[in-house]
């Protein structure tokens, strides 16, 4: 079996440990005699199953106990909608849009209310985060939304937001579990779990308990109701079960490797070689602003695009997968989530030198 290195920003790449773990119980789950595939989301199997991976997930995070774990299907495009549909009681909401993403939950959350833009790096193709120290954030504003790690350009808000009281919405997708985090500082915290947790299909939301309420946006379906959900655990409907299998492997991994401190420092160790090669480099560069750099997506360009292209087909012919940039950008992105080996990046950035030494 020949494994490649898979730079891809999601569906991303996995724990080896865990995929083999998964693959042995495959048939049969535990002595069940049957897949976690297979098996009913009420059964007695399933909720400890469910239930476990909610504990790991909750002791990873320090997550308080006036916070409910939501595991949701829809993605987290889906939470673009559900996030205004469930907090705009004054019809308000402020958006900080540092990317696609965040312009996405931006423009969906116009259609259930007033959305304002109270700070946007567009200006600079979103290269940079900007000053949220002192914004204008709005006095009936009803939430403030981010989305803290921006996959396609490589930008992390290093500091959060001055909400000035409000509450804290946040997409944080593709740095969901890279390091620790302040659960408290949010009023809602999510992410899809297919860039740094598990296989596509699945958003976890973790929600204030004082923001799960009835009094919802008329018209609210009871599917995207944030109470219906925390109501029922997260089993108002059949969930993505094998999703929440895996990701709970992946927590017990992460628990493993020392919690979400050992897991910073090594996604810090991670970038820097990476980072330090493109700082020096002849040829390749990073996109973004030094200060504002994410550890998990890291985009770069030759500033030749016959010469990205060439790059990009050489780098998949020697066993690097998925480092084409988002078509909005173009040029490269290597995303190094938390599942990808120190030896994965070590690798990309000799085969980077050799590149250079061989197109210069």
């Amino acid at each position: 079996m020949s494994r490649v290195y898979n730079f891809s920003a999601g569906p991303a790449v996995l724990p080896e440990e865990v995929l083999k773990e998964a693959a042995a119980e495959m048939l049969d789950y535990k002595g069940s005699g049957m897949s976690v595939m297979e098996m009913s989301h009420r059964s007695k199997v399933f909720d400890d199953i469910i239930g476990e991976a909610e504990a790991d997930l909750r002791d990873l995070m320090k997550i308080p106990d006036n916070y409910k774990v939501l595991f949701l299907q829809g993605g987290a495009s889906q939470q673009f909608a559900m996030i205004p549909m469930n907090l705009m009681k004054n019809k308000v909401a402020d958006y900080i849009v540092t990317g696609q993403w965040a312009k996405k939950a931006y423009q969906e959350a116009q259609k259930y209310g007033k959305a304002n833009k109270i700070a946007s790096s567009e200006d600079k193709t979103f290269s940079y985060i900007p000053d949220c120290s002192d914004l204008p954030v709005s006095e009936d504003a009803d939430y403030v939304y981010i989305c803290e790690n921006n996959t396609i350009y490589g930008t992390k808000f290093k500091t959060l937001p001055n909400t000035k009281g409000k509450t804290l919405v946040a997409d944080v997708s593709s740095c969901f579990l890279s390091e620790p985090v302040d659960v408290s500082k949010y009023g809602i915290i999510y992410g899809g779990v297919q860039k740094n947790i598990g296989p596509a299909g699945m958003v976890i939301v973790i929600i204030r308990e004082d923001l799960i309420t009835e009094d919802v946006l008329e018209g609210t379906p009871t599917m995207l109701t944030y109470k219906t959900h925390s109501d029922a655990k997260s089993l108002y409907n059949t969930p993505n079960c094998y999703c929440i299998y895996m990701c709970g492997k992946v927590f017990k991994w992460l628990k493993k490797q020392g919690g979400l401190e050992a897991m910073k420092e090594y996604n810090e160790k991670k970038a820097a070689i990476l980072y330090d090669f493109l700082d020096q480099s002849r040829m390749f560069h990073g996109t973004v602003e030094k200060a504002d750099r994410s550890l998990m997506n890291v985009p770069f360009v030759t500033g030749d695009a016959e010469l990205d292209a060439k790059f990009v087909k050489e780098a998949k012919a020697a066993g690097f997968e998925n480092l084409k940039g988002h078509r909005s950008v173009g040029g490269m992105r290597a995303s190094i989530y938390n599942a990808m080996p120190i030896e994965g990046v070590q690798k990309l950035v000799e085969f980077m030198k050799k590149f250079e030494e061989e197109n210069l």
